[in-house]
């Protein structure tokens, strides 16, 4: 299994989860999964895209939904990928769009 298309993500600082919805090579195109990630997990796979942001944003001239504009989608397929081969149990069901 191989994480394959990142649909939609967004990074929850009130959560602080990563909220992402994502096509693995088993599903089809009708099919997706959702899944929110803890910032806590993220951290100890040694990623930090959650917290790369801040750089960008040192004034409050946007809204916490613009910092997605700033992750590097191919980091977290990265991370999701390496996340699901160490947690198979997690991964979520497929649901039909």
């Amino acid at each position: 299994m191989e994480i394959v298309e990142i649909i939609t993500f967004h990074i929850n600082r009130l959560e602080e989860v990563l909220e992402v919805t994502f096509r693995t090579n088993l599903d089809t195109e009708e099919e997706c999964r959702d899944t929110k990630i803890p910032f806590i997990d993220i951290d100890d796979f040694g990623y930090n895209f959650h917290t790369d942001i801040d750089e960008f944003n040192s004034s409050d001239d946007y809204e916490d939904i613009y910092d997605d504009l700033f992750i590097d989608e191919n980091e977290i397929l990265s991370f999701l990928n390496e996340y699901y081969v160490l947690f198979t149990d997690k991964l979520p069901k497929p649901e039909f769009l």
